[in-house]
């Protein structure tokens, strides 16, 4: 866009750059040669109007004419001139003090000494009382004076040069305003003859400042002296105005005197780098304002790396825009967006909340709503830019669309209506909220008192209140974990009794069955209405005021207390995870049962079942009726069964009653009872008596065959080892530390440490069953109650003497036999596993340990009492063998231990599995598909990416696969409307070939704004998580999976979940959700994420895979609360797991060293695999080339700083020392400086202050107090008490620790701040964050450094994808061999032998 014609206000420096004049004045035209040029048309609002008067009448009155607006009248004293020489002189005297001090230095030893001759500052350092700059500052420097030719103002103005009209034409007086030149080769200075900038608002506070310069005619181009004519202290500046840009590019810049207008040329040679300042600042909230109006949606690290990559244009004084820059400008910056907001209308989102503001507006400290009373008279509404259209409107099915759309809008209004009446409107602190009323906006129109219906409920558009929308879109950002628990709507009425009236109730016909005490029957008559077992009916709940609850009863009785009958309770959609956004009419079968007296029973209802039709995969996308069953009051339907922790909804049960159970079958208590008989424990194949002791071959628990031999999993404190290690638990206490020297390292007094691994649990202890056994009682019976193990105890390397060290360098699943034996309860057993002695293998190890996350095998045994490694004895590897090819016929409870890989494996022998055709949407660059892929379990055909770099990516790792670089909007329409093929001939997938659909569709359109309104409501309407849904709905794949960050369960206050799950369920898919943690899997990285699972009728719905590794467990809550009910998902490792957690070290320390800047795409390993994760990450096949080990290039300020971050772990920001460093581009670095007394921190332990900003004190912000160039950053001190001491920015990683969710793009000061290399000074690599995510070395990426570590960033981690796609793998294969088994009912899978 071009924001030409920018208008200013007359009174503000930060006026908006984005107002477009309403009426240009009157171009001048001189008669002259030079006729064809036309003055810049004036921004400003005419201060007066009728006849202007005359240049000389002007000069008359003198020049003391202030602006007739002034913020506060006051002006301050000024100096007598003695004070001001000795003042100079001693500022002289400061100087020459200084540069002798200032000594660069660039080694940090040097830096240091030199540092603490200077002690800090215990008071605030002197500051000019006019331009509020720091007398001691060595760049603080003075006007050198005016040439001996320079003109006083007035005199100047009468100047023939200047003169654009003939002597003798009466021209002043068709003035309309004041005189408009041009200055050049310009200084601005204050009464003390400093030199200053002019937009820190001294002149809003009536400090005078002056400028002099060469004055040009305003039709001269050339800012060169020529044809100017010399000024001397032209002012003072009554304001200052941005008049749009010269073709675009640079702002063009005026100020207002009493006398006249002049637009800013060239500055003079020392005022250059002020002046360039303003400059890049109006630059760059052009380049934030038009970035953020086409990509509302982007983070922090975008606006930097878009920042970061804008090449400045020619003629400003800088080569490149950093971060510093931006901080420096925020408040700026910021206060643009918001002009830009306040222009805009009023139903379209604020620029201002944007995720990528609000993390500015934080990171600086940015005042919002600050002196707009002032701005608001000269804004006019800019131009609105036509924004780049991202994705088109939502291609949805009828199912989805009404779903969607008739199903909420009655919601949302009553939502909106309580909402109004709620909601605080402002923060009553700010200007903006303290100002009337306009009267004059579309909200105030609407109000009662400026004669409105009153229906909006909006408030004025003048008053809307930037600090309560920031607040709140960060609100909905936050997710707190620790919601209290809130026990579920579990069983409601526990047989309470009821004073029974005889006379409603009869018995209908004989007993038909008599069990002990209970006359069972067939029939009741209840208020002359029959009902038999097996009818359902509605309860009356003990409180009146609670809805009925809905039942089916499945025996009738009566015994002493009374006539009774079994309800098998239904669940209502709305005490369902669907909550509100369920069908009224829509009931659950649940696993929930109990007895009641019929007197409870309220009436007799219909609750008919929907089964999935025939040719339910062929029904996607037709015109379906949303009503499932006519609202009569009586009638209801179900679909499914549900899973109330869990949060499953299953296709239902297919328990039959045996004949002689009719009377009294109840589904519920039969699925109960079944998994109580699975959890007991029982002991199988007694084998001999001895000492007391009855020793048996078999023990069973949660489904689970153990025989002695087996290899078992124990929680971390079944046993303990021998060896008693070192233990690396607490880090040594920090000595003390020169405040001095490092102001900001009192910030530290946490001990947490982000990335660490200190609190990781260990991985389980492994054992092998020597016997299985039960004592015997006094009565000579055996106790089968208690059973017991003796076990052999195997070592991990990390257990032996070497400890830690010896497990970095070997596979995760090796172990180390011992002769030492534990005795423990059977119970403590928290699953199978495999543990083969390494020679005796068929195969190789490598594919031994492939085939299954349940395998480990040992090559030696472990002496602790001799620290010794030694052959195995016979015996190990004896039962080892013996142990084989057990374990058939496993039960496939809630509580399998046995993992679905091994399972899946011996399956396989059995049947053969066809990769199932997989459609990828949103695929980016693959990692979803390459965990799927690695599973075995698909083949993507087609992938749809709409980011050409990332499409790109996926084509060069999956050459058979078409990718389609478009809208998935566009292509479902088209695959909708029946075509074959896209514009570019590509085949689209028809209707019946798609088996798995998985994607991760963006959302970060509905992640601001707590709940929804009719905006942002329509904004979900058209997401892509709809668009996505209909696809789903089109094609009826076989298996559906939805990945998103965390959050997506929270969205809208979980809204979105719910309606996924809605439409989910709607279409007949059993569907699940939980959130999952990558680190979990196998990487060495934090990154939770929100899954939802889908599968078709007939299907089995895959479980949440087990983890495998354990990780630091603050980064695992992995509970979801909806509506204060708190859901798991089904993994039961909570505590440990398998293998050992993954580090960095495991992750990276084989990659050669780099520099900052790296970019040498391709390069040599330069050494061998050290850790079995590098191993398995490098492949079987040997490459000597290693790839993308590139790194961002960081600016010279920003390298200095990662320069001097400690490597010890746990270092960020807090621990760079307050020094002047010689930068790499040659200029040197300030010392931050401490101004204020900190009221929250108080001073440091030498006395000195903390504080940054006048807001320390707790008074408002002041401008003035900014630093810049400091090696320190100075936003980070002056935010810092709000947002946890901004921990982790410029952080390290830790060798032994984690990484930080892996992010788009790595920024030291962005909101994953923890991006530097453990040892080296720069940021992490490509490959380095590839390698975090788990893929491959061999994967292939696309693009720019940018594109890559953006493609990396967005992608799923693939062993996280393959973990999930071993769960649907072990699916289809139950699902084969049930359909082998029974081949009465033949399948429609190929099965091959």
């Amino acid at each position: 866009m071009e924001m030409e014609e920018a208008v200013a206000s007359s009174s503000s420096s930060s006026s908006s750059l984005l107002a477009s004049v309403s009426q240009p004045r009157k171009a001048r035209r001189s008669k002259s040669v030079r006729d064809h040029k036309k003055s810049p048309a004036n921004p400003r609002v005419t201060r007066s109007s009728g006849r202007q008067p005359t240049i000389l009448a002007l000069i008359s009155k003198g020049s003391n004419k202030r602006k007739s607006d002034e913020v506060n009248g006051e002006v301050k004293q000024e100096m007598s001139p003695e004070k001001e020489e000795e003042e100079l002189e001693e500022k002289e005297q400061d100087e020459k003090r200084i540069k002798i001090e200032t000594k660069e230095g660039s080694e940090i030893k040097d830096e240091a000494t030199q540092v603490k001759t200077a002690p800090p500052a215990k008071t605030t350092p002197p500051k000019c009382v006019e331009c509020r700059q720091y007398l001691d500052d060595p760049d603080l420097k003075f006007f050198q004076g005016d040439p001996d030719d320079a003109l006083e103002e007035p005199e100047m103005l009468t100047d023939e040069r200047l003169s654009i009209f003939d002597a003798n034409e009466d021209g002043f007086e068709s003035y309309e305003d004041l005189p408009q030149h041009k200055v050049t080769s310009f200084s601005v200075y204050d009464k003390k003859g400093h030199l200053c900038p002019f937009d820190t608002g001294l002149i809003e506070r009536n400090i005078e400042l002056y400028f002099s310069g060469a004055v040009k005619p305003i039709y001269d181009d050339n800012p060169c002296l020529d044809g100017g004519v010399r000024a001397r202290k032209l002012g003072p500046i009554n304001a200052w105005w941005i008049t749009g840009f010269d073709g675009g590019e640079r702002a063009l810049i005026g100020f207002t005197t009493a006398f006249a207008d002049y637009i800013l040329m060239d500055p003079s040679e020392e005022y250059a780098p002020t002046f360039a300042l303003m400059q890049e600042k109006i630059y760059m909230s052009k380049i934030v304002v038009e970035f953020l109006q086409n990509n509302p949606d982007v983070s922090y690290e975008d606006l930097l790396n878009k920042i970061e990559t804008t090449v400045p244009p020619a003629g400003l004084n800088f080569n490149r825009f950093t971060e510093d820059s931006l901080l420096r400008h925020a408040q700026f910056v910021v206060e643009q967006v918001e002009s830009y907001d306040e222009a805009g209308d009023s139903d379209e989102p604020p620029v201002l909340i944007t995720p990528c503001m609000r993390d500015l507006i934080k990171l600086a400290g940015v005042t919002l709503g600050k002196r707009r009373a002032v701005r608001r008279q000269a804004i006019r509404h800019p131009t609105k830019i036509d924004k780049d259209k991202g994705p088109t409107k939502a291609t949805t099915t009828k199912l989805v669309y009404l779903i969607f759309d008739t199903f909420f809008s009655e919601q949302i209004e009553r939502e909106e209506d309580k909402e109004n009446t709620v909601k605080r409107r402002r923060c009553g602190v700010c200007e903006v909220c303290q100002q009337p009323e306009c009267g004059k906006c579309k909200a105030c129109q609407n109000m009662i008192k400026f004669g409105g219906s009153g229906r909006s409920k909006q408030a004025c558009l003048q008053r809307r209140c930037p600090n309560l929308a920031v607040r709140e879109a960060d609100e909905d950002e936050e997710v707190d974990d620790n919601i209290p628990e809130m026990p579920s709507p579990k069983k409601m009425l526990q047989g309470r009794k009821k004073k029974q009236n005889k006379s409603r109730i009869s018995w209908v016909g004989e007993p038909i069955k008599r069990d002990g005490k209970k006359d069972y029957y067939q029939k009741v008559c209840i208020d002359s209405e029959t009902l038999e077992v097996g009818d359902c009916v509605s309860v009356s709940p003990d409180e009146p005021s609670k809805p009925l609850y809905l039942a089916r009863v499945t025996a009738l009785w009566e015994d002493s207390s009374g006539q009774m009958f079994h309800a098998h309770w239904f669940c209502q959609g709305i005490d369902t995870v669907l909550g509100k956004t369920s069908d009224s009419l829509e009931l659950f079968l649940v696993d929930e049962c109990e007895d009641m007296q019929l007197s409870y029973i309220h009436g007799k209802v219909n609750v008919i079942y929907k089964a999935p039709s025939e040719n339910w995969a062929l029904e996607g996308g037709l015109d379906m009726e949303i009503k499932m069953v006519e609202d009569d009051g009586r009638t209801y339907f179900y679909q499914m069964w549900y899973d109330q922790e869990y949060a499953r909804f299953e296709s239902p049960p297919k328990l039959q009653p045996s004949e002689d159970n009719k009377y009294k079958f109840c589904m519920s208590c039969a699925r109960l009872e079944e998994v109580r008989q699975k959890e007991i424990l029982r002991v199988m194949e007694p084998l001999e008596e001895v000492d007391g002791k009855m020793f048996y071959g078999l023990a069973t628990k949660n489904g689970v065959l153990y025989r002695v031999g087996d290899g078992v999993f124990l929680l971390p404190d079944a046993f303990s080892f021998s060896m008693k290690l070192a233990s690396p638990a607490k880090r040594p206490k920090k000595e003390a530390v020169d405040e001095d020297l490092y102001p900001e390292h009192y910030r530290k007094s946490s001990e947490y440490i982000k990335g660490s691994n200190q609190d990781a649990p260990d991985p389980y202890r492994v054992g092998r069953i020597k016997e299985i056994f039960c004592n015997i009682r006094s009565n000579g019976k055996p106790n089968e109650a208690d059973i017991k193990l003796r076990i052999y105890k195997f070592y991990r390397p990390e257990n032996t003497h070497k400890s830690v060290k010896a497990s970095y360098h070997s596979d995760i699943n090796l172990l180390y036999w011992s002769e030492e034996e534990v005795t423990l309860d059977f119970k403590a057993v928290q699953g199978r596993c495999i543990v083969e002695y390494g020679e005796d293998l068929p195969e190789c190890i490598q594919d031994y340990s492939a085939s299954g996350s349940d395998r480990f095998y040992f090559l030696e045994a472990y002496n602790a009492k001799a620290k010794s490694f030694e052959d195995p004895p016979n015996h190990a590897r004896r039962s080892g063998n013996k142990g084989k090819g057990k374990g058939k016929g496993k039960g496939k409870g809630k509580g399998k231990s046995a993992s679905a890989s091994e399972q899946s494996e011996q399956d396989a022998a059995e049947v053969k599995l066809v990769k199932l055709r997989t459609l990828d949407v949103f695929s980016g660059c693959g990692g979803l598909s390459e965990g799927f892929h690695q599973a075995g379990i698909s083949e993507t055909l087609w992938a749809i990416e709409m980011w050409e770099p990332a499409a790109q990516a996926f084509r060069l790792n999956n050459p058979g696969t078409t990718v389609f670089t478009e809208d998935c909007n566009v292509l479902l329409k088209l695959v909708m409307s029946g075509e074959k093929t896209n514009s570019l001939g590509q085949k689209l997938p028809q209707k019946g070939d798609v088996e798995v659909l998985c994607g991760g569709p963006p959302c970060q359109g509905f992640s601001g704004m707590n709940r929804f309104n009719s905006r942002t409501y329509s904004k979900f309407k058209n997401s892509l998580v709809v668009s996505f849904l209909s696809y789903c709905d089109y094609y009826r794949p076989r298996f559906f999976l939805l990945e998103n960050v965390r959050n997506f369960v929270s969205f809208k206050r979980s809204m979105v979940l719910k309606l996924t799950l809605r439409c989910l369920v709607r279409m007949g898919y059993q569907c699940t959700f939980g959130v999952l943690q990558a680190g979990q899997y196998g990487v060495a990285q934090t990154r939770r994420r929100a899954i939802v699972l889908a599968a078709a009728p007939g299907e089995k719905l895959p479980m949440f895979p087990e983890p495998l590794h354990v990780f630091a467990p603050r980064a695992c809550q992995l509970s979801v609360v909806v509506d204060d009910k708190k859901f798991v998902s089904n993994v039961t490792r909570t505590y440990s797991g398998p293998f050992r957690t993954i580090t960095v070290r495991d992750t990276m320390s084989d990659l050669p060293e780099i520099r900052n800047g790296a970019s040498a795409l391709e390069i040599s390993y330069n050494g061998e695999p050290q850790s079995w994760f590098q191993r398995q990450i490098r492949g079987s096949q040997y490459q000597p080339i290693l790839r993308d080990h590139i790194c961002k290039d960081m600016s010279a300020l920003v390298a200095a700083r990662m320069r001097h971050v400690p490597l010890a772990p746990g270092s960020d920001w807090r621990d760079l020392p307050n020094i002047e460093v010689r930068l790499s581009d040659g200029t040197t670095t300030r010392k931050l400086r401490y101004t204020h007394h900190e009221k929250k921190n108080g001073r440091s332990s030498t006395g000195a202050l903390r504080g940054v900003c006048s807001c320390a004190e707790g008074k408002p912000c002041d401008s003035a107090d900014r630093q810049f160039n400091t090696l320190i950053p100075w936003c980070l001190p002056h935010t810092g008490n709000r947002h946890n001491h901004w921990a982790g920015l410029y952080g390290r990683l830790e060798w032994d620790g984690f990484f930080s969710t892996t992010v788009t793009n790595p920024e030291p000061m962005g909101k994953q701040g923890r991006v530097l290399h453990p040892e080296q000074h720069r940021v992490v690599s490509v490959r380095e964050c590839a390698r975090s995510q788990g893929f491959p070395d061999t994967y292939r990426l696309f693009g720019n450094i940018l594109d890559k570590h953006r493609q990396v960033g967005n992608a799923v981690p693939p062993p996280l994808a393959k973990s999930i796609g071993l769960e649907i793998k072990s699916c289809v294969l139950a699902k084969m061999k049930e359909g082998a088994a029974d081949t009465s009912k033949p399948e429609k899978m190929e099965i091959a032998a």
